[in-house]
């Protein structure tokens, strides 16, 4: 089994920075595993991939040296059970809103002692050719990402940041200001960035990374300044609409002086 070097990285404090793939492709998400990202998440709450498209994208980073994520629908086991065979090193759960359904989401992607996923790796385990190794070095190298995003989850934000597993609470800035009666059109937002920071300080009592997320360069050096230490830089349909947006802005503009 690979070493998690993400999970090593946010473990010693250091800044990791991937992107989100809504987009559905391997061939997208190969490249920017190939761009140099040190993770990517493979997004399949708010799209239509079934499991054997997720595999295909979970083979596609894993042909690059980026770490392959995927963010499941929800905490149901199924979905952590499903993601990790199928050769995921980690997982990004939505909605997790207490400390019990912390506990639990860790417990299912660890095998016993102290675990309770089931053993059915096939991929993972490179078809069982990996057996022995997976399963003595699986536990420490999933890495666990909560998103915190409801009223609920702020209000038990210390006790989910002190639950043994959880290496990284990620900030959902839009479904975090609906909770809260806010408008997300209006982001950024005072109440949000305070929630960001006690996250941040949380954080750093725990053991735990806080991730968020920006769309332009200039916004990276904010976040790190900011403690953020698991950076989502895209999605990648953001990345695609900004630069599409830019070339054909600076087309039109140039097209207008000449005539």
């Amino acid at each position: 089994m690979n070493t998690n070097g993400v999970r090593e990285k946010l473990r010693a404090g250091e800044a990791t920075i991937g992107s989100f793939l809504g987009l559905g492709s391997p061939n997208i998400a190969e490249l920017m595993g190939h761009a140099g990202f040190d993770w990517l998440v493979i997004e399949s709450e708010h799209n239509g991939l079934d499991s054997a498209e997720i595999q295909h994208m979970l083979m596609a980073v894993g042909n690059t040296n980026a770490v392959p994520i995927v963010r499941i629908p929800s905490s149901n086991p199924v979905y952590i059970q499903k993601a990790l065979d199928m050769g995921a090193m980690g997982i990004v759960v939505p909605f997790v809103r207490t400390a019990d359904e912390a506990e639990a989401i860790v417990a299912a992607t660890r095998f016993q002692p102290g675990g309770t996923r089931s053993w059915g790796p096939l991929r993972a385990s490179a078809y069982t050719m990996d057996t022995e190794d997976y399963l003595h070095r699986a536990n420490d190298n999933i890495l666990v990402v909560l998103i915190i995003e409801t009223k609920e989850a702020v209000d038990n934000l210390e006790a989910i940041s002190a639950v043994p597993g959880v290496d990284v609470l990620n900030l959902g800035p839009w479904d975090l200001s609906l909770s809260l009666g806010l408008d997300p059109l209006q982001l950024p937002l005072p109440e949000v960035d305070a929630i960001t920071d006690r996250a941040v300080a949380l954080g750093r009592e725990h053991g735990v990374a806080v991730g968020a997320g920006c769309g332009s360069p200039d916004a990276v050096q904010g976040l790190i300044d900011r403690g953020i230490r698991f950076i989502s830089y895209g999605p990648d349909y953001g990345l695609m609409v900004n630069a599409v947006r830019g070339g054909i802005e600076a087309f039109r503009e140039s097209a207008s002086r000449r005539r």
